[in-house]
C-alpha cells in the first residue's frame, strides 16, 4: 500500500499534517504557556487608545452615553467592551470577518502588522474568531482607523458609507437615527474599536488627556 503513489501521497499528507499541528499548536501552546490571561479589566486599564475612543463617544453621543453608561470610566468600558463583544458573536459578524492577519500575500500592507500569539492571550479572545471567510476585511487592526460616527453610520445602514457594500442594516442598535445608537450600539463601536488598540503602530493618541480634564480647558 504505501509503495505505490496513493500510500506515498497519504504518508505525506500525514506528515504535513503532523507538522502543522506542531509548529501551529503545540510550539506555540509551549512558549506561551506561562503567559497569564488578562482580564478586560487589565486591558482597559493600561489602554490609553481605548479610554480615548471610549471617552469621545460619551462627548460624541452625551444623551445616549449618559442613558446606557452614565460616566466613560474604566469599569464602564470593561463592561463595554464586554457587551461589544457578545453582540459581534450574536450577530454573526464572524461569519464575514477574520481576526488574524495571515504572513502571506503581504496581507500586513493591506490590514497592518501580521497578528502575534501573545495578542490572542485575554478573555475577549475566548474563542478566538480567526476565521476564513473574508466577504469584508480582516478586523483585528480596525481600531482607529475610522471614527466612531463612520462606524455608527456603517453599522446602521453601511451603504451610507461603502456604497457596494453587503453588509446587512443593524438599525436594532440605535433608537431610531444613526447618530442615537443605543446601550449595544455603543458597546460594538466600542469592541470594533478595542481591536488592533494595543498596537504601537495604533493612530497616535500619545498626547491623550481623560476627558474631563479636556472639558476644564474650554
Amino acid at each position: 500500500m504505501f509503495e505505490g503513489k496513493s500510500g506515498v501521497l497519504l504518508v505525506g499528507g500525514l506528515g504535513f499534517f503532523a507538522f502543522a499541528f506542531l509548529s501551529n499548536a503545540v510550539v506555540p501552546m509551549l512558549m506561551y504557556r506561562d503567559l497569564p490571561e488578562q482580564t478586560t479589566a487589565e486591558l482597559v486599564a493600561k489602554n490609553s487608545n481605548l479610554m480615548y475612543q471610549f471617552e469621545e463617544l460619551s462627548y460624541r453621543y452625551p444623551e445616549q452615553f449618559k442613558q446606557h453608561f452614565g460616566e466613560p470610566t474604566t469599569d464602564q468600558c470593561a463592561e463595554a467592551l464586554r457587551l461589544g463583544r457578545q453582540i459581534y458573536v450574536s450577530e454573526g459578524c464572524w461569519h464575514c470577518h477574520s481576526q488574524f492577519v495571515r504572513p502571506v500575500s503581504r496581507e500586513e500592507d493591506r490590514w497592518g502588522p501580521v497578528s502575534a500569539t501573545w495578542e490572542y492571550q485575554n478573555e475577549l479572545q475566548r474563542p478566538v474568531m480567526f476565521g476564513t471567510r473574508r466577504v469584508g476585511p480582516d478586523l483585528c487592526r480596525e481600531g482607529g482607523r475610522r471614527s466612531n460616527d463612520w462606524h455608527a453610520a456603517h453599522f446602521y445602514r453601511p451603504k451610507l458609507t461603502s456604497a457596494a457594500s453587503p453588509m446587512p442594516e443593524y438599525p436594532w442598535l440605535f433608537d431610531g437615527a444613526p447618530d442615537k445608537p443605543n446601550r449595544r450600539g455603543l458597546a460594538l463601536i466600542t469592541y470594533v474599536q478595542w481591536l488592533g488598540s494595543w498596537l504601537e503602530s495604533y493612530p497616535d493618541y500619545e498626547a491623550y488627556q481623560p476627558l474631563a480634564e479636556r472639558l476644564k480647558e474650554k
